[in-house]
């Protein structure tokens, strides 16, 4: 059986629509780590214009964003991934090679299919001493941290930018969620302070705001790509600039440092149940072999593939107890692992050991779910 992963995502949302219908949206626990944020007020609806938004946001959005991410000029856009495509269609010609650095494969698949869209080609590297950057090099893009939240050392981030700049080449930062986790939990400077010509967050990651993305670099960079976005379409309208405003106003890492210190505790009370989560910066996560091996622990046996089990727990996981992990709801190629993260503002509406709870269960859930075959019926 494929995986239909838009077929998924619409029975997920159809989910959380049931739910929120019933129960209201406080029965929503959202621990993706990507809940984000809309908070704009009476004022600032009545500003929601085609030009007096901008006109009014854009000082706000530049003083802010620069104090986040440093460099000279912020460019609000409508996702992190406009900001990717935007970077490479500006930067890199056909034929022309992109070398991207991170912690472990895949990168984004944006950056892939944007080369593929200019004709540029690309590769991954993972070890350092593999790297090669070369004259036919347009591009270096670090990842800072994975989409599971592995987080590249500060010394291979160094290493990165110094072969870049012996060859004048030009280092774009995915710091999707680096931006927070590099800084917050690992104490890494901030990607253009290391160096970097261009740096992207996402501001729903580990943060209050939109899912929206903030580019930062110089004045002649930001405004070269910025003619690309604006041609494009990529740019973000008013009312996601001022809730990314927001955002900015309220961020602050000491949430983030809340769930590192009690991220232990929480793990510890799932290896009592017989559970073997892996640690993240801010909670845990079950990778899809984990789940595989925790079913195998059980007894149970599947032909089903590691990534549609891993969404069908996801999926029960929110059915069940109103818990949404990415797997159920997330976009199509993104990371089947089951990620919790402790830091996400709804971490507060249950406790550690509701949550130990309904995790173990799942998987009891997850047994009966395909003992009976009823997979399709709980994806679809």
């Amino acid at each position: 059986m494929i995986l239909d992963e838009i077929k998924k995502r619409e029975k997920g949302l159809e989910i959380i629509n049931n739910k929120i219908r019933e129960d209201g949206i406080d029965s929503i626990i959202d621990l993706t780590g990507l809940a984000g944020g809309f908070n704009i007020s009476p004022e600032d609806a009545s500003l929601l214009e085609t030009y007096a938004g901008p006109a009014v946001f854009d000082e706000k959005i530049q003083s802010l964003g620069i104090k986040h991410l440093g460099g000279e000029k912020v460019l609000p856009l409508n996702r992190t991934t406009a900001g990717i495509v935007a970077t490479i269609i500006t930067y890199c010609p056909k034929n022309s090679k992109i070398v991207h650095y991170l912690a472990k494969k895949p990168g984004h698949p944006s950056i892939q299919r944007t080369a593929e869209l200019v004709g540029a080609d690309y590769i991954e590297y993972t070890s350092i001493d593999d790297l090669v950057i070369d004259d036919d090099t347009s591009l270096v893009i670090i990842t800072g941290t994975t989409m599971d939240h592995e987080a590249i050392s500060l010394d291979d981030f160094n290493r990165v930018i110094t072969k870049a700049k012996e060859l004048d080449k030009i280092v774009f930062v995915d710091d999707a969620s680096g931006a927070r986790i590099r800084t917050a939990v690992y104490n890494q400077p901030r990607a253009l302070d290391l160096g970097a010509d261009i740096v992207v967050t996402s501001t729903d990651k580990l943060m209050e705001g939109p899912r929206g993305g903030l580019m930062a670099a110089s004045n002649e960079i930001i405004d070269n790509i910025k003619l690309t976005v604006n041609q494009y379409g990529l740019e973000a309208q008013a009312p996601l600039v001022v809730a990314m405003i927001h955002a900015l106003e309220i961020y602050t890492p000491e949430r983030i440092r809340i769930a590192v210190s009690q991220k232990d505790e929480l793990i510890e009370k799932l290896q009592n149940l017989g559970l073997n989560p892996l640690a993240t910066p801010t909670g845990f996560m079950f990778k899809e072999d984990a789940v595989m091996d925790e079913l195998k622990r059980r007894g149970v046996t599947s032909d089903l593939s590691s990534d549609i089990i891993a969404t069908v727990y996801s999926m029960l996981l929110l059915s069940n107890y109103n818990i949404i992990t990415i797997p159920a709801v997330g976009m199509p190629g993104a990371s089947k692992t089951i990620r919790i993260d402790w830091s996400a503002n709804d971490s507060q509406k249950l406790s550690q050991d509701d949550l130990t709870e309904a995790i173990n269960t799942t998987f009891d859930d997850l047994t009966r779910v395909l003992n009976d075959e009823r997979v399709e019926e709980v994806l679809y």
